[in-house]
């Protein structure tokens, strides 16, 4: 039976400082789930609305 591999803890990106880069990085745009949800629901009733409008 071949010996197992051991697991190295660091990889290549952090070993070059890649990922504490993009953790540094704060500036992200927030939106909640139920804003997510509410802004599908009204996009999907304004194209029924148009789409009965313009027929």
């Amino acid at each position: 039976m071949p010996p197992r591999r051991r697991r190295r803890s660091e990889g290549p990106l952090t070993a070059a400082g890649l990922v504490r880069f993009f953790e540094d990085v704060e500036a992200k745009v927030k939106i909640s789930p139920i804003m997510v949800i509410i802004v599908g629901i009204a996009i999907s009733v304004m194209a029924a609305v148009l789409n009965i409008i313009f027929k």
